[in-house]
């Protein structure tokens, strides 16, 4: 890519040079009669052709055929559906519990028996995927219905799912969902009252206290345009705030007339985080 860069780099500038107007004020209808460049132009496109095929589909391929191996890794089963993503977690035992499409009801959107041992203890949530930290995820795909698309923008992740295939996608975290709300904190003027709507829904990432130290808006706390004023009768002219769910699952595939709502989060958890999560989770199972 580099040769390639270099190279139309360097004929731009020849052309520019060559065919510049000083030296050529009148159009030449006759043209160049060599067949230079159109040897140079074949010798090219073999080239980039060697370099597609030879080494960047090999390399590529290689990359995400490397599978980690599944029992140092988190594995989590996603169904899509029009227009949710359902994940399913395999529960204490690591197995994943059988799953029947004629037990798919509102309830059990995956149709998972619960008769089965080894699905007694298993996880469910609907576009929420809890992952815990430098840990290699395995995500196996596949569609109760149309081809839809998994795709985790801010972690450079997507893969189709399709119905009637599993299709296995695997990377992993580097940053918690906190690390990346911290580094997405950006101060929003709200002087005199005025703000930008894009504020309002965001969360605060400061305490922000009146004179006498009562809280006006807490950390963590969802920013709402009733606050605004108390903010600013308090003195503040401008609050720090970012996304309280910034890795967004969304869909990447146009599935239907409700695509626009086919929005799911994801949450990048410590690994102690990570397993209060799970535990909180099958406590719900107990009930």
């Amino acid at each position: 890519m580099l040769l390639l860069f270099v190279g139309w780099g360097a004929f731009y500038l020849y052309a520019l040079v060559r065919f510049r107007h000083s030296e050529h004020p009148k159009a030449d209808y006759i043209g160049v009669k060599s067949h230079l460049s159109s040897y140079l132009e074949i010798g090219v496109a073999v080239f980039e052709g060697v370099l597609l095929v030879g080494f960047a589909i090999p390399l590529w391929s290689n990359v995400v055929n490397a599978m980690p191996d599944e029992d140092e890794s988190t594995v989590v089963r996603v169904v899509a559906e029009q227009f949710a993503w359902n994940a399913h977690y395999p529960g204490a035992d690591d197995i994943f519990g059988k799953t029947d499409i004629k037990l798919v009801t509102a309830e059990n959107p995956i149709g998972l028996d619960r008769s089965d041992p080894a699905g007694k203890d298993d996880i469910t949530t609907i576009n929420q995927l809890n992952l815990p930290v430098n840990k290699p995820v395995i995500v196996h795909l596949t569609s109760k219905d149309v081809i839809h698309s998994f795709s985790l923008p801010l972690l450079r992740v997507k893969q189709d799912a399709i119905p009637g295939q599993n299709i296995p996608v695997w990377f992993v975290p580097v940053k918690t969902t906190a690390e990346i709300r911290q580094g997405m904190t950006h101060s929003y003027s709200i002087a005199g009252g005025k703000y930008d709507s894009e504020l309002i829904g965001l969360t605060a990432t400061n305490d922000y206290n009146d004179k006498a130290g009562n809280s006006i808006l807490a950390t963590g706390t969802a920013i709402t345009a009733e606050v605004i004023p108390q903010l600013v009768a308090g003195g503040f002219s401008e609050i720090s705030a970012t996304l309280d769910t910034p890795i967004e699952i969304a869909c990447a595939q146009l599935c239907g007339l409700g695509h626009f709502r086919m929005r799911g989060f994801v949450t990048i958890q410590t690994e102690g985080e990570y397993k209060a999560w799970l535990a909180e989770e099958a406590s719900y199972l107990e009930e």
